[in-house]
């Protein structure tokens, strides 16, 4: 008798949290992501003043 509620091949449906894919790990990649938007933009600034500040010269 089949039962259709299992699957047919185990193997098939097994997976594997490898390592960098949990959820501590999303997040700190998410913060590093924020942390680096941050400082090119706070980059971004001090190099375009600077270039503000030459040319006015």
């Amino acid at each position: 008798m089949v039962m259709f509620w299992k699957p047919k091949d185990k193997e098939a449906n097994r997976y594997y949290l490898l390592p960098g894919m949990g959820r501590s790990n999303r997040r700190h990649h998410k913060n590093m992501f924020y942390v680096a938007i941050g400082v090119g933009i706070f980059c971004a600034l001090v190099f375009g003043t600077l270039l503000f500040i030459l040319e006015r010269r």
